[in-house]
């Protein structure tokens, strides 16, 4: 189980809610941008708004079994703070005592405000400010702030994706969404259906499958296969790197050769997606008994890496199929009933207990109203720059990650040119910028990927272009260049100034309230 936080004192409420930066979010991405504001920009006043009561976001909310990291914690976590655990794919405890030790190392805390849900936030060009609504303990009062760093994510997170099954209000079990795991759920000798293919599922099954709670059967039960490859879960180089070198100095070389390989793998499904199909394909035979349908339960009807592909730790997903603890499924549902499950064939799949593993609701921008002078902003008509901001959003900048490699792993660079804004911002005496579109760059989703909860969301997420600034590319290298090594500005960055007086914000760099 992942622990609640219980460090992070109540903030305040006599000091004045105004900043330089507002940042929404206190998960991975959040407390990333709050230390990089820290130590990067020193006299710079922010705080964080984190809706929930716990610092960690996906870490603390999600508490299923076996809950953990697909990507490398290398990679997956900061490259100011080296990752020292021998486990390299990581449980979601981990992960968050890593998180918690980021705020206490960097005495973040004061900074942090939890159970603060921003409601909506309008720009006022007059006085280039944002005015931000935040309703805390019942009571809505105004922050005001420079800037809108937005860290909330990518999925709603008081809800997941559940479809409408048929017969589901007549089943007699239990039903239960990942996002929403009881803690009391008792699975001891009873039989469980996964419903879904995703990580989450992949998950899943191997932990239903152990310990005291053990479900005396799971059924992985999908519609469509999905690529799931067995890795070790932990780097052997890194190890011996960490040994010989320390911690520190090997953090590096281990960061940089983990994102070379996942770039390289991404390269590779991209132009010859053939290979890759037929490594996953040896690895699985490997790991299943002889004879085994691998065809049927893990061929996917589309090319490695147009959707995520699945990581198995050290294989301990095939391992539970292997010895028939598990089985996998690949059908259609025609409906539940009172004991189970009536698949499209006509089978019938008994269940006590039916857990929807079918995924997220994507929700950009925390579901913040967003308006400018007062006009709401719809971020359909908005296009991506530089991967971090929107047309027609002054002073707004969002997190956004990857999705064929860590999410996490494109805030340090976005990080990095937001600083170097500010600071030529700071050296020109302008207060606001805002990216001004251009009409004659093709648009397509700012999330170009084939997973069903993009495709779901597709008509309600901004746009990208055809050519950078505006594409977001899927290319750690492509970013770095442009947001680290390039020059800070060009010509689709407009600068202005407030044109009314405003009150001078903190000078000091703690804000509470």
């Amino acid at each position: 189980m992942v622990p609640s936080d219980p460090q992070v004192p109540a903030p305040s409420t006599s000091a004045r809610h105004e900043v330089d930066v507002l940042v929404v979010g206190a998960g991975l991405s959040g407390i990333g941008a709050a230390r990089h504001l820290l130590v990067d920009r020193p006299g710079t006043t922010f705080a964080v708004l984190e809706a929930r009561d716990a610092i960690g976001g996906t870490w603390d909310l999600f508490r299923y079994p076996g809950i953990r990291s697909d990507s490398d914690l290398h990679t997956f976590g900061y490259a100011f703070k080296p990752w020292t655990d021998d486990d390299s794919i990581a449980d979601g405890d981990k992960i968050l005592d890593y998180l918690h030790e980021v705020v206490e190392e960097n005495d973040l805390a004061r900074h942090l405000h939890l159970g603060h849900r921003v409601l909506a936030a309008d720009f006022d060009s007059a006085t280039a400010r944002w005015s931000v609504r935040v309703e805390a303990g019942g009571e809505v009062s105004t922050w005001r702030a420079r800037w809108l760093f937005c860290a909330a994510g990518y999925y709603r997170y008081d809800r997941g994706y559940a479809p409408e099954l048929a017969g589901l209000a007549e089943f007699g079990g239990e039903v239960v969404h990942p996002q929403h795991w009881p803690g009391d759920l008792d699975l001891a000798g009873r039989r469980v259906v996964v419903i879904g293919s995703g990580a989450t599922a992949v998950t899943l099954v191997p932990a239903l499958t152990s310990g005291e709670n053990a479900a005396a059967h799971v059924t992985m039960l999908q519609r469509t296969p999905t690529y799931v490859m067995p890795l070790p879960r932990r780097d052997r180089v890194a190890l011996a790197l960490k040994k010989l070198l320390g911690p520190e100095r090997a953090h590096g070389i281990v960061r940089a050769k983990n994102i070379a390989r996942g770039q390289w793998i991404w390269n590779l499904s991209r132009k010859r997606p053939g290979i890759l199909r037929k490594v996953i394909r040896q690895a699985n035979v490997a790991s299943l008994p002889a004879g085994y349908p691998v065809d049927t339960h893990f061929k996917p009807p589309y090319g490695p890496w147009d959707q995520r592909l699945c990581a198995d730790p050290d294989g301990i997903f095939f391992a539970a199929v292997a010895s028939g603890r598990a089985d996998v499924v690949t059908d259609r549902i025609d409906r539940v009933t009172p004991s189970g499950i009536r698949l499209a064939s006509g089978a019938e799949l008994p269940a006590d207990v039916i857990i929807t593993a079918t995924g997220l609701e994507v929700q950009l921008m925390g579901g913040i109203e967003l308006a400018v002078d007062g006009e709401p902003v719809d971020l359909r008509e908005a296009m991506t720059y530089r991967s971090c901001m929107l047309t027609g959003l002054p002073n707004f900048i969002f997190a956004m990650g990857y999705t064929n490699q860590s999410w996490t792993l494109r805030l340090g660079l976005v990080c990095d040119w937001f600083v170097r804004l500010l600071e030529h911002m700071e050296r020109t005496g302008h207060e606001a910028v805002v990216v001004e579109p251009d009409p004659a760059v093709a648009a397509r989703s700012a999330l170009d990927f084939d997973a069903g909860y993009v495709k779901r969301a597709a008509a309600s997420l901004p746009r990208q272009g055809d050519v950078r600034p505006w594409t977001v590319p899927m290319d750690f290298y492509a970013d770095r260049r442009l947001l680290t090594k390039g020059p800070v500005v060009d010509e689709h960055l407009r600068f202005f100034s407030a044109r009314t007086p405003v009150p001078s914000a903190p000078s000091h760099q703690e804000v509470t309230g």
